[in-house]
């Protein structure tokens, strides 16, 4: 794949909502547990199966305290692997990976919460998708708290559609259209520019959207860009489930999707700035790896066969468009 020149971190303002009172947990954490519930219900209906119910809590005294509710199901008929989870967690100080882009909060106590999901179909040609939407919240000592949100959805095909990547990304566009216009091709480049492996030089796949740090719009508004992208999900997600979970596949397909799940690994546990807050933070471990596909294989140095389905994939999929 030819170098990408130019890549940078794309804008971002850096001026999160400062308010005293009132906070907004009450109304984000109702919000957020509402999602989780709406999302898993849909999935089950889709799946036939249900998802396991894991409810957790850390008690004050630590490190960390706050409690969630792990949503999983694994051998399902549609998924493979998937899991949709809620916490809501507080600690004495803001990770790294939290701070990298506020370093005038370091060492300020901090609450975080959201709900983030990852969905492994068995179908090879019913692609992975990602979803994330979360607020945190800074309390510098002696200053004003400080509320920022975050968020996107990004869909990994292993064979490439093109009327389901128009489909996702379409969604994604009208989803923020009620806020601007900028705000869709903004968060598209940041996502293009987020989910890229660069020790692969090689997208993870086609995008979506993706913001962090997020409150520039007042604190009312952001929380509702926040709750425009994950009410999308299912808007953008399902259709392309239906027009492909019935496709017939054999073992070619399978072992080319185990594959490119190598590379959901990879970026993972190499790149993923949500990951490392999990893990930095002292987060619940089976909660935060739940994202991992349950089987996965790496193979030396292979290429797809040139005209290859496969090698369309890397060709017209894994490189940055504009889909709507």
């Amino acid at each position: 794949m030819p170098e990408r020149e130019g890549r940078r971190e794309p804008h971002r303002d850096n001026t999160a909502a400062a308010v005293t009172s009132p906070q907004p947990t009450a109304a984000v954490r109702s919000y957020l547990l509402g999602l989780q519930s709406r999302i898993v219900a849909a999935l089950e209906a889709e799946d036939g199966g249900a998802f396991l119910a894991d409810a957790w809590v850390r008690e004050p005294g630590g490190a960390l305290e706050g409690d969630g509710l792990s949503r999983l199901i694994e051998g399902g008929t549609l998924l493979e692997r998937g899991g949709c989870s809620f916490s809501h967690v507080k600690g004495r100080a803001l990770p790294s990976s939290a701070k990298q882009h506020r370093p005038d909060l370091a060492g300020a106590p901090f609450e975080a919460m959201g709900v983030s999901l990852v969905l492994h179909p068995r179908s090879p040609y019913v692609p992975t998708v990602h979803m994330n939407v979360r607020m945190l919240a800074a309390h510098p000592p002696g200053g004003e708290v400080v509320t920022w949100f975050g968020g996107g959805m990004d869909l990994t095909p292993y064979y490439g559609f093109e009327e389901d990547a128009a489909h996702f990304h379409t969604t994604c566009r009208d989803a923020l259209a009620p806020f601007g216009a900028a705000l869709y091709p903004r968060f598209k480049q940041w996502c293009d520019e987020y989910f890229f492996l660069k020790h692969r030089n090689e997208p993870r796949g086609i995008g979506g959207v993706f913001f962090d740090d997020f409150a520039e719009l007042g604190l009312e508004r952001s929380f509702a860009v926040m709750r425009a992208v994950g009410d999308a999900l299912l808007h953008a997600y399902l259709p392309i489930v239906q027009r492909r979970k019935g496709m017939a596949w054999g073992e070619r397909e399978r072992e080319f999707q185990t594959y490119r799940r190598g590379r959901y690994v990879e970026f993972n546990l190499v790149w993923d700035r949500g990951t490392l807050f999990g893990l930095q933070s002292g987060g619940r471990t089976e909660s935060i790896l739940m994202s991992m596909p349950p089987v996965v294989t790496w193979r030396y140095d292979w290429h797809p066969e040139p005209g290859s389905p496969e090698a369309r994939l890397y060709s017209e999929f894994l490189r940055v468009r504009q889909w709507c």
